[in-house]
């Protein structure tokens, strides 16, 4: 039917022709314009705030703390950070006070008008000397102490890598207005019921009183996951009080210096193996830095400390991990959550020990992966879709690796060439769907709707954000239901419309959310043949058997929530038990070569193959894979947020730089299927997986290339210069 096809993109044609609507677009009649007056120090009181008398305040509203009508809070996971700053700043462009205008440019002239007094209190900026721990994990399988004592060898090292921006095409933009008593907030979301939630609190109305729309979103990855909620909040605010709808657009500026980024990490390895290479102890520990307030800290350390151990098996096996505070702003989410921090690490440390146990660290690999009946560090047994080895071989193969080894050896020892070259090799596995008990605790709801006029509407809290989540969930109904995916449209995410699916996070959409809609889907399917005999197979049968289905109501919902697979246990206090239901795979070779003069660094050649379970849309999958890796050699090579004082000062795209389609090597993708029982048609997680691995297996390419390790992201010009220095 429709899944395994290549069906076009349901939002390609609006979005390529410029006739999709993103929220700056959306002419709202009688709306002002929001602007943000943010902290200039890092950690301080505020003595005390003035206004120019030359400017004229009776246009504007202003908005500050004693405004908020609920508490003064962007509700989350901790109750930590404020909407608006009330007596303390704790990062430079914290929000202090808000102002609406009706010109947009007279806003922002408002908010320079507005002068606020600190006194300064002692700021931290180092992670290893902040003595503030928001949380912390600790992983522990079999006696890692006798595993050190019983091993030939030890091999250390230290790995770092940076924070990042999200780069997201579309600015973070949101827009509020109250309608019949209703507070509606529209704009580009992720997580809608995220929103609701924080709004809920802040402003003391329940879900009836409330109402969440998201518009087209010019992406997100983790960058609108949670941030969303302090803009809707301002928002909000200003529009209750205005009493008028008030729209919030950052500039990219303020987009790239106020909101959340990755968080950067120090990731420390002590490895024992056996002369053979065998693993036989580990001792992980991660420090990450989760900037000034909690955010969404403790699951992605979570996820961190979860992936830290690696692809591999190994009898003894300590973790442990903090997340930090200090005085920047928030770190959150960001695509691969953790994992990309301490996968880097675990990766690259396979270099270093084949140095000390010379033997090639594919070797090293294919002697300790992941295959079926494995056990992971928190005890987990890999009972099925277990992709990793096929992942491997189907990179090295397509890539040439041993070949390109030994051919790229022979071309650095000449001193005639300009470039020096390299190929380096990672694998990764990632957990689809939330960690542990996460999944039960969301209840996640999704379904289906038939209307009395013979519409299938599919009904699901879960956003497209670009990756074709309305494209997949077509598919899936498609399936369940055995008529073609032009029958169903997809919902916009309302909250006044749709269930709670939970958010657009952990590569959990298609996996849990079409898994539900799936058996939602089945219901309706169910109901056909119960109450009118068969599925109908043509549009006018349709309208026919939804006038029965329906019988005098304007619709009809089938609706399911998810249910844990009896199989999967976890322990949430000693960490130990099914971290995830199943795990994606992934391997990656990056062939590349350095200017010898330069130091620049050219990507010739991505080869990966990924096992995702079952590509629902197997082009849109490999657009995942492609973007997912294109995003990680940008972190591995040239994106480097600069911080001075607590602030990034770096903060434009004139001097952070991104990967552009000219800097796209060519890729070779390869889908793995292993299929999982309970995902729908056997699909698991996409979204975050391909992020995970072009970091260290850019590193070992250098390394390759040079002779240098060089344990610290990104790899720039500078860095290699200053390692063969």
């Amino acid at each position: 039917m429709s899944v395994g096809k290549n069906e076009p993109r349901r939002d390609g044609p609006a979005k390529l022709t410029g006739r999709a609507k993103y929220l700056d677009d959306l002419d709202i009649p009688g709306c002002w314009h929001g602007v943000t007056v943010r902290a200039t120090v890092p950690h301080g009181k505020i003595k005390s705030v003035s206004y120019d008398p030359s400017f004229p305040w009776q246009e504007c509203v202003i908005a500050t703390a004693e405004d908020i009508p609920g508490k003064n809070l962007v509700a989350l996971i901790e109750a930590d950070q404020p909407l608006l700053a009330d007596g303390i700043v704790r990062h430079r462009e914290e929000a202090v006070i808000l102002i609406a205008h009706p010109d947009r440019a007279t806003a922002y002239e408002a908010a320079k008008r507005v002068k606020i007094e600190y006194e300064p209190l002692p700021p931290v900026f180092d992670m290893e000397k902040s003595e503030k721990v928001f949380k912390s994990f600790k992983i522990e399988r079999g006696d890692v102490d006798a595993g050190f004592a019983a091993a030939d060898v030890i091999v250390e090292g230290e790995y770092r890598t940076p924070s990042q921006e999200q780069a997201y095409i579309e600015n973070n933009a949101i827009a509020a207005y109250e309608e019949n008593g209703i507070l509606i907030v529209t704009g580009s979301i992720q997580c809608p019921y995220y929103v609701l939630k924080a709004m809920k609190q802040a402003f003391d109305r329940d879900e009836t009183k409330i109402r969440v729309i998201q518009t087209v979103t010019g992406g997100g990855f983790g960058g609108k996951e949670e941030y969303p909620s302090m803009l809707a909040g301002h928002a909000a605010l200003l529009a209750l009080k205005a009493g008028r709808p008030v729209k919030i657009v950052y500039d990219r500026h303020e987009d790239m210096t106020a909101t959340t980024k990755r968080h950067p990490a120090i990731v420390r390895h002590k490895t024992g193996l056996m002369k053979d290479g065998k693993l036989v102890a580990q001792d992980i520990e991660v420090v990450m830095d989760g900037g000034a307030y909690a955010t969404l800290s403790a699951v992605v350390l979570s996820r961190g400390t979860l992936h830290a151990a690696g692809v591999y098996e190994c009898p003894n096996t300590r973790v442990r991990s903090k997340v930090v505070m200090t005085h920047t702003p928030p770190n959150g989410a960001f695509r691969g959550f953790g994992a990309p921090q301490t996968l880097f690490a675990v990766e690259l440390h396979w270099e270093k020990i084949a140095d000390v146990l010379k033997i090639d660290s594919l070797v090293l690999r294919q002697k300790n992966i992941f295959k079926l009946g494995s056990t992971t560090a928190t005890g987990q047994k890999l009972l099925e879709s277990v992709g990793a080895e096929e992942c491997l071989q189907k990179t090295v193969k397509g890539s040439k690796y041993v070949a390109k080894r030994k051919e790229y050896d022979r071309w650095n020892k000449s001193s005639k060439n300009k470039t020096w070259k390299g190929i380096g090799l990672a694998v990764c596995h990632h957990g689809a769907g939330f960690t542990g008990s996460g999944e039960v605790y969301l209840a996640s709801r999704a379904g289906v709707a038939l209307t009395r006029s013979g519409e299938l509407i599919v009904l699901a809290a879960s956003t497209e954000i670009g990756q074709g989540t309305n494209t997949m969930f077509a598919q899936v109904a498609s399936d369940a239901l055995g008529v073609p995916a032009s029958w169903f449209s997809v919902e916009t995410p309302d909250t006044h419309k749709v269930p709670d699916s939970g958010p657009t996070v952990a590569s959990r959409t298609c996996m849990v959310v079409g898994g539900l809609v799936s058996r939602a889907t089945r219901e309706l399917k169910r109901a056909f043949e119960a109450e009118y005999g068969k599925v109908p197979k043509t549009p006018a049968d349709l309208k026919k058997a939804a006038a029965v289905l329906c019988a005098g109501k304007a619709a009809r919902r089938f609706e399911v929530q998810y249910e844990k697979p009896p199989e999967v246990t976890w322990d949430d206090a000693t960490y130990r038990g099914d971290a995830y239901g199943v795990y994606s795979y992934a391997a990656i070779a990056v062939d590349l070569e350095i200017d010898k003069l330069t130091y620049e660094v050219r990507v010739n050649k991505v080869t990966t193959a990924q096992d995702i379970g079952k590509a629902i849309n197997p082009l849109l999958a490999e657009g995942q894979i492609i973007g997912g890796s294109t995003q990680g050699l940008g972190w591995a090579l040239l994106e480097e947020p600069i911080f001075k004082d607590g602030i990034m000062i770096n903060g434009q795209f004139t001097n952070y730089i991104i990967p552009t389609s000219l800097d796209t090597p060519p890729f070779q993708v390869s889908l793995v299927e292993k299929p999982y029982s309970r995902g729908p048609f056997g699909a698991k997680g996409v979204g975050e997986l391909p992020m995970d691995i072009p970091g260290p297996a850019v590193a070992a390419a250098v390394k390759h290339a040079t002779g240098r390790l060089i344990p610290t992201l990104p790899h720039t010009p500078e860095r290699i210069a200053k390692a063969l220095s």
